[in-house]
């Protein structure tokens, strides 16, 4: 079986590239902005808690087996998050993409990300290029003290383990993409935290003849699988609600504010840590 390529089709492939004169012409004649980057900095911390396993860092495709996104033509073609809030909403969970509870503002985040992504990407077979680093230091510090103060003193300390913080992080958007996904910090409990290094979710198993507690590897409606402290891995077939498994996520609390934050507080608190030296 031979394959024919019609010259002209690669002509109008490429004429966007060439009209452009750079990164993000990959769509004939379509014309793109740039995004807010403090939206582009949520939506893509967003999409590392909630996307990567499935997706990959560099949305070339994850551990989960999820597509390769710079491919999408939803993502290529959106201009304010049309094409991207619907499957995202799951107008496609019957291809094993889930829908999620994200808000309005955070859906419109996580595609102004990926169309960041993707304005980068040059002529085909390229890797996405380098896009040149924006200040996101544009909130009042002193009102993300009194944020900090209210929501966040309860399990985290600017004398214990935030101190420094910002000499850590250094960057102001690796900062923010930090402490939005709950890392740089251990919590009180915990002392000092590792760079970091987010503490790893467990499940507990109870099973006839007894509970059993590991690191949480996979759960879904028919397997949970867990890292035993000895080495091992056991993994146990449910059914329904049997057996009993009670997940600890010690990021649980970070995710359920993911939905809480305004943008405003996400810009304020960040220009606090970044004092935290």
């Amino acid at each position: 079986m031979s394959i024919r390529v019609y010259p002209c089709i690669l002509l109008l492939a490429c004429s966007g590239f060439a009209q452009r004169g750079g990164p993000g012409g990959f769509i004939p004649g379509e014309q793109r902005k740039a995004g807010d980057p403090a939206a582009i900095e949520r939506g893509k911390t967003l999409y590392g808690i909630q996307c990567t396993g499935c997706h990959g860092a560099d949305l070339r495709g994850g551990d989960m087996g999820g597509p390769n996104l710079l491919r999408s033509q939803a993502i290529l073609g959106d201009a304010d998050g049309e094409k991207v809030i619907p499957i995202l909403q799951g107008s496609r969970q019957d291809a094993g993409m889930p829908a999620f509870q994200f808000s309005p503002a955070d859906m419109k985040a996580v595609a102004a990300y990926l169309r960041s992504v993707a304005l980068t990407i040059g002529r085909q077979g390229m890797p996405p290029t380098a896009v040149a680093p924006t200040s996101i230091l544009v909130g009042d510090a002193k009102a993300g003290q009194r944020y900090f103060d209210t929501r966040c003193a309860s399990c985290h300390s600017a004398t214990g383990d935030l101190k420094s913080i910002a000499v850590r992080f250094p960057d102001a958007r690796v900062l923010q993409n930090t402490w939005v996904s709950g890392g740089g910090g251990g919590g009180r409990r915990r002392g000092p935290a590792a760079q970091g290094s987010a503490p790893p979710v467990t499940a507990t198993v109870t099973v006839p003849s007894g509970a059993v507690t590991g690191r949480l590897l996979r759960i879904d409606d028919f397997e949970v699988s867990l890292a035993l402290e000895d080495g091992t891995v056991r993994s146990f077939r449910r059914a329904g609600a049997t057996p009993n498994v009670e997940i600890h996520d010690p990021l649980q609390a970070h995710r359920d504010l993911l939905a809480v934050y305004t943008d405003q507080d996400i810009h304020n608190l960040t220009a606090y840590l970044a004092t935290l030296k």
